[in-house]
């Protein structure tokens, strides 16, 4: 049973020159596309021509928008906003009396205790202080207009006072109505 690989090697060798019969590729290639038919590949000409349209239309709005804009837009509804002066405009001393009123209400402000008892009385009085400072920017628009007056720079002067006064009565108030918790309390 033992062969000799050499003359195994030579009978291979004289299989391998055989010819294939003739037309046998042709054969081989009529049954493989009966058994799979190439599929007609569908015609997107079309979705090119309407993709290429797509672009066009773009870049021409594009640049439509882009030369029919003004360089520099001007906005229809101006508001000027015009600095106000305060007294420490005015002169340094006016400047020394308008912090030295202002440093006072917030620091008056700052010492009232809020509790739910005495939260309508402050809410009151910290409307009152409000609608002061809404007539102080008032007066300080009309210093900025006018110039200096001796009857604006009064006017401003005096509404510090007030609401310097108004937060010394605001205390007041609320010791007075403390106190008397106090004493109900006790009875």
């Amino acid at each position: 049973m033992a062969q000799d690989i050499r003359d195994l090697l030579k009978q291979d060798l004289q299989e391998q020159n055989t010819k294939m019969p003739e037309n046998h590729e042709a054969r081989f290639l009529d049954k493989l596309n009966k058994a799979l038919p190439e599929k007609q590949k569908p015609n997107y000409y079309w979705l090119q021509i309407a993709a290429s349209v797509a672009v066009f239309v773009g870049l021409s709005f594009g640049v439509y928008t882009y030369f029919n804009t003004p360089l520099v837009q001007v906005p229809t509804t101006t508001k000027t906003v015009v600095a106000t002066k305060t007294l420490g405009d005015v002169s340094p001393d006016l400047k020394k009396v308008e912090d030295y009123y202002l440093a006072n209400i917030n620091l008056e402000l700052s010492k009232v205790k809020l509790t739910p008892e005495n939260k309508e009385m402050f809410d009151g009085y910290v409307q009152r202080l409000e609608d002061l400072k809404k007539e102080y920017n008032k007066l300080s628009v009309e210093l900025t207009q006018d110039g200096p007056t001796e009857q604006t720079i009064n006017a401003l002067i005096d509404n510090l006072k007030f609401r310097l006064n108004l937060l010394h009565r605001l205390k007041e108030q609320l010791k007075t109505l403390s106190t008397l918790d106090t004493n109900q309390d006790v009875i």
